[in-house]
């Protein structure tokens, strides 16, 4: 009763990615929550994302671009206002900067000019802990089954995220600099996509796994292969025909190998205009979806995986489950 009476104070979080920022505002369930499937332990009151694409151009500059800055101040200022309009204050929402942030010669000095311009202060938070955040998100969605035993990986714009984990607790976890928009930048010179363009970055792609397995000094592989992040959430979403767009219809969902060659078949065969046609693919992302796939195949291939399982949760979650909470109950 005294939940009912009394419900938790709403809380935010910001995932300010390389590619992408996403907004959640959800309410804390009540200690009598138990962790079901597709029952996380939050009631989500507001979500948003947006793509920023505040990375564009790092890995040439190492610089983050003034275009890029002005796109993220826009889209966070939006943030702000939505947050101050669920009566939660900017500096008591947990905000999360990832790979492009941390890597920028100018990151520090422009997580300081969101601070003046928005009220909203920003954490760079490093690989590692960008991937047990990530873990804690996943885990709130997936089945108990697929948790005994999984590796999940968390494609982002500059940075993929690997984590092998068993019931929910983190084996190791690796940050690599392997992101879909590092990729196309070096790579994607040719549209329908050439196959020898997509082939060099699935080499690259297997660059980086080579750096995974020697991190983790044993030939252990997990039973289960999760995804999260817009590239598969994306893949799923065109597997599907899912339009609109639903997390709940996407979390768990199943794409088999021969699924992924179908798709990635489709998707190679199409121009970058025909791609962002399709009503499954958020404008944006029709290019980024190509280096995507180069990425999935690779870890599919080199660890022999028949099926990969999705799920829409992960670091913006995990941060929002994270986060040091100072609010008062009102």
């Amino acid at each position: 009763m005294d939940n009912l009476l009394f419900p938790e104070p709403l809380r935010a979080a910001i995932d300010i990615g390389s590619n992408t920022f996403r907004l959640l505002i959800a309410r804390p369930l009540g200690k009598e929550h138990t962790n079901k499937q597709a029952s996380p332990p939050w009631k989500t009151v507001y979500y948003t994302h947006r793509i920023v694409r505040l990375g564009e151009g790092l890995h040439h500059s190492g610089e983050l671009s003034e275009a890029g800055m002005r796109r993220a101040v826009t889209a966070l200022k939006g943030f702000a206002d939505t947050i101050a309009g669920h009566g939660i204050r900017p500096e008591d929402t947990y905000v999360v900067a990832t790979a492009a942030m941390r890597e920028a010669g100018n990151g520090k000095e422009f997580s300081h000019y969101i601070m003046r311009q928005t009220g909203l202060n920003l954490h760079i938070i490093g690989g590692e802990s960008e991937a047990t955040m990530s873990l804690a998100g996943a885990t709130a969605i997936l089945e108990k089954k697929t948790q005994q035993d999984m590796l999940l990986f968390d494609i982002g714009g500059g940075s993929t995220e690997f984590i092998r984990a068993r019931n929910g607790i983190p084996e190791d976890a690796v940050s690599r600099k392997l992101g879909v928009v590092r990729l196309v930048e070096a790579y994607l010179n040719s549209d329908p996509p050439s196959a020898g363009d997509y082939a060099t970055m699935v080499a690259a792609s297997n660059r980086h796994l080579d750096s995974i397995e020697q991190h983790w000094g044993d030939d252990r592989i997990p039973a289960y292969l999760v995804g999260t992040a817009g590239t598969v959430t994306t893949l799923a979403a065109i597997h599907l025909d899912l339009t609109p767009y639903d997390a709940d219809v996407i979390n768990n969902h199943i794409i088999t190998w021969v699924d992924f060659l179908t798709l990635r078949n489709r998707l190679l065969d199409m121009s970058h205009d025909q791609r962002q046609a399709m009503r499954t693919i958020e404008e944006g992302r029709s290019d980024l979806i190509v280096a995507g796939l180069a990425i999935t195949e690779a870890i599919m291939t080199r660890w022999h995986y028949s099926k990969l399982i999705v799920v829409d949760a992960g670091l913006l979650e995990g941060a929002w489950l994270a986060q040091p909470f100072t609010q008062s109950k009102k």
